[in-house]
């Protein structure tokens, strides 16, 4: 009796967040992963120690070893922004080797690649160009070659599969619109069911989508829609319009009514992507993916392969360029002195270089772990979103002390800047595939709630089904995992977590500790917003973006610990490991701390203000990493040698001294080998046995007084030369400059334009 009045409440107050059908497909995406280990406030670290840490293939090595290896030559990326188009022998490279079909199974013509290898092979290409790999990274994802592989009929695959493989046919896939980005429940783009001349069913298709890339060029188009059956010919109707909701479809831009060609100009990079239209165009009922029978089932695809994919596109992109910022500014902070020293030697640049090798190493142990995953069979929805938008985050935080590192250098454009196209591409990957604000506030945490809470999603589905039973059973066993939570806390925090198993290597037993430590609190917390704010939770997306950076946090901190235990806990490898676990660990106690300081809800407020928070900032779960860590961490990207090469692996390198980031590489070679030619003269001069001046002045001074050999003064005299050109930056005559100059904008073709210009 008290549990049905209980539902009866439930459902009369609206206490529990109530789903629309958009938002309950997007619920039911994909699987629940490790993130549930952490909503039960006691994670199974030994599980999360032994999560899948996957490598390469040799098939897979080999092919990024040489046809990505040559495509990435193939392509100057100051030339490739200049000229605004790829060129044509490298879109014939890219078929002629199948980049274009790396997921599509061998038996269609593909690669068949892991997910780990796909990942390594964007984040190799957009270590090299960013717009090279997104190129290759559409045809690979969601548009629309992902879809076919899991949903399209035997016939689709037959006919779609290989041309897309050999890159045949260039694809993108429209889902934005002017008015419908985030909120795809409100797709205009409609396509109506209609009987065609022939007497069988075709449907009618209009639409205007917009941030489309690979729309310019491509010659099939996954198109997201709105499908209406006003006759019912697929079946019975429930309203006068047939509302069938949201499909997707193949269309060939070759059809009558197809408008393509138009280009946005997403940063200056010379990547396709552009707006895309149709009018009145008529497709057959099997252009729906799957065939008729998955007509209106659109958006439930989506959000099944963005819960696999997120993992692996923009992340890879994410480290790969993060990798190349770990690369080119560690060589110039060992190549550029000031005051006659390499600037890595100054504390504010080493903090700089610490965050961008700590980071580093982070993100691409969040990449293989969750790429683990994918190829584990999961389709982790909840852990894609987050990593999908901390990887990019971090990723414009990397390319941003890059930047700080070069100074001027990084910001003259030209063929020597080694990081431009970095700087001006990290925008992009915030915003597309779901934009990080939306994808922080509103779905990261409400979504891993529902999903992941031990009995939130139970009692949801209690009182949907009107069952007083199931009711109670998830509010007991709520009340029960609340007292729980409340307990193990205050024994963690009493205790500092000390008494936690912890599996692993002993020198990060206590990263392990604070882990467990951590989800315990995110756990009662969590529980204690729920509570509070009930279904207005949906609301509070200050309080549920930090919540989602608590959970994204954590999530990093175990892929490290993870990425230290299955590479075989190298000592030298140990310092990043320390320095990335502990950041991690650190910005989780500032998420929690923002938390609870903004926790309004009374009366549960007061005691969160009043109590909790104030015993946990005495009691922090860590603080920011040493600046004698940092140190050991900036040294592994300044010093040449294993930690470095592995640190940065799998990226596009040269030390040719023509290339932006050769140049850079080849005098940190050479400043590194003439270190000691350079420290005997330094000790000479202080000596007073040579005259000061600059090393490559007085080298001759030097060898003339037998303090140096003939291939010592030249090897100084090849470092300053190799120097003064790594640190060279471009310059242009007036001619040159001013005929870059940007020509009128064209003129507004938007249909509302047009037609005020008509009217």
């Amino acid at each position: 009796m008290l549990f049905r009045w209980l539902l009866s409440t439930v459902r009369r107050r609206g206490l529990l967040p109530r789903i629309s059908a958009t938002e309950r497909q997007a619920l039911e995406a994909g699987t629940v992963w490790v993130e549930r280990e952490l909503f039960t406030g006691k994670p199974d670290l030994d599980r999360l120690a032994a999560l899948p840490y996957p490598e390469l293939t040799d098939a897979e090595r080999a092919f990024l070893e040489g046809p990505v290896e040559e495509v990435c030559r193939k392509v100057d990326p100051w030339r490739l922004g200049q000229e605004r188009a790829l060129p044509e022998e490298v879109w014939a490279y890219l078929r002629e080797h199948r980049f274009f079909g790396l997921a599509i199974p061998p038996e269609h013509g593909g690669l068949g690649f892991s997910a780990l290898a796909q990942s390594t092979v964007f984040a190799k290409l957009a270590s090299r160009s960013l717009a090279l790999s997104a190129i290759v990274l559409i045809p690979n994802s969601v548009g629309p070659g992902e879809l076919l592989v899991e949903y399209g009929t035997p016939e689709q695959q037959e006919r779609w599969l290989p041309r897309l493989a050999r890159g045949e046919e260039i694809p993108c896939f429209a889902l934005t619109e002017p008015n419908a980005g985030s909120d795809a429940a409100s797709l205009t783009s409609r396509g109506v069911v209609f009987r065609g001349d022939d007497g069988e069913p075709a449907i009618r298709l209009d639409w205007e989508k917009r941030y489309i890339t690979l729309a310019p060029v491509a010659t099939l188009v996954g198109l997201a829609f709105r499908l209406y059956d006003p006759e019912g010919l697929l079946g019975e109707v429930e309203d006068g319009e047939g509302d069938l909701g949201i499909t997707v479809a193949l269309v060939p831009t070759s059809l009558p009514g197809v408008e393509v060609g138009r280009r946005h100009d997403p940063m200056g990079l010379a990547l396709p992507n552009g707006p895309t239209r149709g009018r009145g165009v008529v497709v057959p009922l099997d252009a729906i993916v799957g065939g008729p029978a998955q007509a209106g089932r659109g958006w439930k695809m989506l959000m099944e392969a963005l819960a696999g994919g997120r993992a692996i596109s923009l992340p890879a992109q994410s480290v790969g360029g993060a990798k190349v910022v770990a690369r080119v500014a560690g060589a110039y902070a060992g190549v550029r002195e000031q005051f006659g020293v390499p600037i890595a030697r100054f504390e504010g640049i080493e903090e700089k270089l610490a965050r961008i090798a700590g980071l580093a190493y982070l993100m691409d142990a969040c990449r293989v772990v969750t790429c683990g995953a994918v190829d584990a069979g999961e389709r982790p929805a909840v852990v894609s979103a987050l990593m999908k938008y901390r990887q990019t985050e971090l990723g414009r935080e990397v390319v941003a002390d890059g930047m700080d590192v070069l100074a001027g250098a990084a910001l003259m454009r030209g063929p020597k800047n080694p990081l431009a196209d970095g700087w001006e591409a990290a925008p992009i990957g915030i915003t597309v595939e779901g934009a990080n604000v939306l994808t922080r506030t509103l779905i990261a945490f409400g979504q891993g709630a529902i999903r992941s809470h031990p009995y939130l999603g139970r009692a949801m589905a209690a009182a949907e089904a009107d069952d007083p039973g199931e009711l109670r059973r998830a509010v007991l066993g709520g009340l029960g995992a609340y007292v729980g939570h409340l307990l193990r806390t205050t024994w963690l925090d009493w205790t500092g977590a000390r008494f936690v198993a912890a599996p692993g290597d002993r020198a990060l037993r206590r990263s392990w500790q604070r882990l467990a430590w951590a989800a315990s609190r995110f756990a009662l917390l969590a529980d204690t917003a729920l509570a509070g704010y009930g279904p207005q939770i949906k609301l509070r997306e200050k309080l549920s973006g930090r919540f989602a950076d608590a959970l994204s946090w954590m999530l990093a901190a175990a892929c490290v610990l993870r990425r230290h235990e299955a590479e075989g806990r190298r000592p030298e490898d140990l310092p990043l490991a320390r320095w990335a676990a502990g950041h991690a660990l650190a910005e989780t106690q500032r998420a929690l701390d923002g938390v609870a300081a903004n926790f309004d809800a009374a009366p549960l407020g007061w005691w969160v203000r009043g109590l909790l928070r104030p015993w946990w900032r005495l009691a922090p779960l860590a603080l920011p990493p040493a600046d004698r860590l940092g140190s050991e961490v900036a040294a592994s990207i300044t010093e040449p040698g294993e930690r470095r090469d592995r640190l940065t692996a799998d990226l596009f390198t040269t030390a040719d001294p023509l290339d932006a980031r050769g140049r850079i590489e080849h005098a940190f070679e050479l400043a590194v080998r003439s270190r000691p030619a350079r420290d005997k003269l330094r000790r000479a001069v202080k000596a007073g046995e040579v005259p000061a001046g600059p090393a490559a002045e007085i080298a001759a001074a030097a060898e003339r007084a037998g303090v140096l050999d003939a291939h010592e003064v030249r090897l100084i005299v090849e470092a300053a030369a190799a120097r003064r050109r790594a640190t060279d930056v471009d310059e242009f005559s007036a001619e040159e400059y001013l005929g870059r100059a940007e020509t009128d904008p064209p003129p507004d073709t938007t249909p509302e334009t047009a037609t005020h210009r008509e009217s």
